[in-house]
C-alpha cells in the first residue's frame, strides 16, 4: 500500500500532450453533458504556455469530432494592464489565436478582462465580471496554470483567500518569467487584472495544469501547508480540485523523489543510487562514510534488510558515481573499462551536436565539444534554428553600418547597402512594440547569429564543412510563439542524419517547456530517429544519443550517466567561446526567470555539479558538464 503525501489529487502523465488530451476529453464530456440537458457550460480559462496543447486538442475535437462550443460561456482569468487588446502579448489575442478563432463559440459568450479599461473604471468592470459569472450560474470547470511562486491567475503570494476580481501589481519574478513574451523586462506591464482567489474557489471543479520546471512549486502546493504565501496551496481547501502534471513537474513529489517513504518499492541499482545520494546530501557525509544508523535514521532500513550492511551498499553507489566521470566523452581508445559510460570501440567516432539555437552547443556542452574535437573525433554541429528573433534591433543597424563602411573602404559601390541600411533604419525607427520584423531584417538577424556560430566552431577548431545550418521552418514565424514541428523539419533532420551517419548524437534534453524551441527541436530529432530505425538503416544500431541540459537547469545528480570534468583553464576557454556570441551578451533577450548572462549561468551550473560530486566523496574538479543517455 503506497502512502500519499499529497493533499490534492494529482494525476501524472508521461508528457504534457497526454495530460492535455485527458483534460480536453473531460471538458468535451462536460460540454456534451450540458448540451444534452439544454444547459450552458461555463468554463474558466487560463493563458500561458501550459494550456496551449489543451486548446489545440479542443480545436481538433471541434474540427474532427464535431464538438460544438455553441453552449459554452467562457471567463478568462486575467489580462495585463495597460495593454492594447490587439497586442500580440494580450490574453485576448492569445485566446483567439489558440481557441476562439477556431471553434463555434458565440462572441457574446466570451469574457476577458480588458487591458484598455480606464483605470478609474476598473473596479466597476471587475464587479460587472463577477456579476456575469453569477448570472451564468457559476463556473462549472476552472482551468488553471501555476507560476513559479505559486500564483494562480495573477494572484501573487500574499493575496487574500477572500480576494475578488481586481487590479494587482505583478511581482518582479512574475514579470521576469514573462519576458519571453515581451523580448525584455522593460516591456512587461507592471500591473494586471485578475480574478480573485475567492472567485476561483467558487468554481464547481478546478483542474490545474503544470508542466516541466514547476516541480518545486507543485510539491509545495499539494504537500505543504495551506498558506496565502503559496496561493496554489489554498486549493487544498477546495472540494473538487485536480492537479494534472507531467513527469518533469512531478519530480519533487514525495512519491517520486523519495518513493521509499511511501511504501514498498523495488530496489533497483538506480533506485539505490538515488536513495543513497539523497541521504548523503542531507547528512553532509561522503557516500563511503554513511553508517547503518544513517540508513535507519533516513527511513532506509528496508534497504539494509534487503541488501545487507551499509558498507557494501556505499561501495556499490560510490563505484556507480565514480564510473560516470570521464575525460573521454567519445570513449577511451584502446582501453577496456567495463563501467565507462561510452564505448571504447569505434575510434574515432563521428559526433553530431544538435544545437537548438546558434549558441546552445558552446553554452551547454562547450567543454565536451572541445574535448571531443581535441581527442580526434569527427565532430559536426547542426544548428537547428536561425535564432533570429533573439537579436536586438540595434545589432541590425550596427552591422549594416559596418557593411556600408567596408564597401566604401574597399572601393566597392555601397549604394545598395546604403539603401538597405536607410530602409532598415526607417522601419526600426517607426517599429511598433509588437510589430513583426520584415523578412529582410529577420534574415539579417539570422545572418548575425550564423556568423557568431561559425566563429565559435572555428574557435573550437572545426572546418566550415562540419557546420550545418538547418533553419527549421517551425521556428520562422517572426513572432515569439512558434509553430509545432512540421514534416519539413523532420525531413531535413532525416536527410542530415543519413548523410553523416553518426556514432554519437548530443541533443538538448530540455523537456521542461512543452512549447519552447528546445522541446520542439528534441521532438523533431526523436521523430527522425524513430523513422530511420523503422526503415532499417544499419548505422542507427551504432548511434548513441546523449542528452544535455540547456542554460536553465541541470540533470539531477542521481540521474547523471556521464560527467565530463573541466579544469579552470577549460572553464575559461569555454567562457571565451560563449563571449563570441556578442548579440546574446550583456542584455539577454528572452532570458526567462533568470537574469544572469548565459556564460554565468553555465559556469555556476557546471561548478555546482562538480561541487555535488565532491560532497559525495568524489574528486573535486573546477566544473563538470553532465549528460544522460536516451535509449530508442
Amino acid at each position: 500500500m503506497v502512502e500519499s503525501f499529497e493533499k490534492i489529487p494529482v494525476q501524472i502523465f508521461s508528457t504534457p500532450k497526454e495530460g492535455s488530451l485527458f483534460v480536453a476529453r473531460e471538458i468535451s464530456n462536460l460540454i456534451k453533458q450540458k448540451q444534452s440537458l439544454g444547459q450552458n457550460c461555463v468554463l474558466g480559462l487560463a493563458t500561458g504556455s501550459s494550456p496551449i496543447s489543451l486548446y489545440r486538442e479542443l480545436v481538433r475535437l471541434h474540427r474532427e469530432e464535431g464538438l460544438s462550443f455553441h453552449n459554452v460561456i467562457s471567463f478568462n482569468l486575467d489580462e495585463y494592464y495597460p495593454l492594447e487588446r490587439e497586442a500580440v502579448q494580450s490574453y485576448w489575442s492569445f485566446m483567439h489565436q489558440y481557441l476562439f478563432n477556431h471553434v463555434d463559440i458565440l462572441p457574446l459568450n466570451i469574457h476577458i478582462p480588458n487591458g484598455e479599461w480606464k483605470k478609474e473604471e476598473i473596479k466597476k468592470h471587475c464587479l460587472a465580471l463577477e456579476d456575469k459569472i453569477e448570472a451564468a450560474g457559476g463556473i462549472d470547470l476552472q482551468v488553471l496554470g501555476i507560476g513559479n511562486n505559486g500564483h494562480i491567475g495573477f494572484n501573487e503570494p500574499g493575496s487574500s483567500i477572500y480576494s475578488k476580481t481586481r487590479l494587482v501589481t505583478l511581482e518582479n519574478s512574475t514579470r521576469i518569467a514573462n519576458t519571453k513574451n515581451f523580448q525584455n523586462i522593460s516591456r512587461v506591464p507592471r500591473l494586471a487584472i485578475t480574478a480573485g482567489i475567492s472567485t476561483i474557489m467558487k468554481a464547481k471543479r478546478i483542474i490545474l495544469l503544470a508542466w516541466g520546471m514547476k516541480s518545486a512549486i507543485v510539491a509545495k502546493s499539494v504537500e505543504g501547508n495551506v498558506t496565502e504565501h503559496v496561493p496554489a496551496s489554498l486549493l487544498q481547501t477546495h472540494s473538487d480540485c485536480l492537479f494534472v502534471i507531467d513527469e518533469q513537474a512531478a519530480t519533487e513529489l514525495t512519491r517520486i523523489k523519495y518513493p521509499w517513504l511511501t511504501g514498498e518499492i523495488e530496489w533497483t541499482p538506480l533506485m539505490i543510487r538515488k536513495a543513497v545520494v539523497n541521504m548523503t546530501l542531507k547528512t553532509g557525509k561522503p557516500v563511503l562514510m554513511l553508517t547503518n544508523k544513517d540508513y535507519n535514521d533516513y527511513s532506509l532500513g528496508d534497504l539494509l534488510v534487503e541488501k545487507g550492511d551499509a558498507y557494501e551498499i556505499n561501495l556499490q553507489v560510490f563505484y556507480m558515481l565514480r564510473d560516470s566521470i570521464t575525460g573521454w566523452p567519445g570513449g577511451k581508445p584502446h582501453a577496456v573499462i567495463p563501467g565507462h559510460p561510452e564505448r571504447s570501440e569505434i575510434q574515432p567516432k563521428r559526433c553530431v551536436i544538435f544545437s537548438p539555437h546558434p549558441d546552445d552547443d558552446i553554452i551547454s556542452m562547450g567543454g565536451t565539444f572541445m574535448r571531443l574535437h581535441d581527442q580526434g573525433h569527427d565532430v559536426h554541429v547542426a544548428y537547428q534554428t536561425s535564432g533570429n528573433i533573439a537579436v536586438t534591433d540595434e545589432f541590425v543597424t550596427r552591422f549594416l553600418d559596418f557593411a556600408v563602411g567596408f564597401e566604401e573602404l574597399s572601393g566597392i559601390d555601397s549604394s545598395m547597402s546604403t539603401a538597405i541600411l536607410d530602409k532598415a533604419r526607417h522601419f526600426l525607427d517607426n517599429k511598433k512594440p509588437n510589430q513583426v520584423d520584415t523578412d529582410q531584417i529577420r534574415q539579417i538577424k539570422g545572418l548575425i547569429r550564423r556568423c557568431e556560430a561559425k566563429a565559435t566552431c572555428r574557435y573550437v577548431g572545426l572546418k566550415d564543412d562540419h557546420i550545418h545550418f538547418q533553419n527549421l521552418p517551425f521556428y520562422e514565424t517572426g513572432t515569439i510563439q512558434k509553430n509545432p514541428m512540421t514534416e519539413e523539419d523532420v525531413r531535413r533532420t532525416v536527410v542530415l542524419l543519413r548523410k553523416l551517419q553518426p556514432h554519437q548524437l548530443f541533443c538538448a534534453g530540455d523537456l521542461a517547456d512543452p512549447h519552447g524551441t528546445h522541446k520542439v527541436c528534441l521532438d523533431i530529432i526523436f521523430e527522425s530517429l524513430k523513422r530511420i530505425k523503422a526503415e532499417g538503416d544499419e548505422w542507427i544500431k551504432d548511434c548513441w544519443v546523449w542528452l544535455y541540459k540547456g542554460a536553465w537547469q541541470e540533470w539531477d545528480i542521481s540521474a547523471i550517466e556521464m560527467a565530463i570534468p573541466m579544469s579552470p583553464d577549460q572553464v575559461m576557454k569555454k567562457r571565451y567561446g560563449i563571449f563570441i556570441h556578442q548579440s546574446q551578451k550583456d542584455m539577454v533577450p528572452f532570458q526567462g526567470d533568470d537574469s544572469r548572462e548565459f556564460w554565468l549561468r553555465a559556469e555556476e551550473r557546471n561548478s555546482n555539479t562538480a561541487d555535488l560530486y565532491a560532497k559525495l566523496g568524489l574528486t573535486r574538479y573546477a566544473a563538470m558538464e553532465a549528460f544522460v543517455r536516451w535509449h530508442y
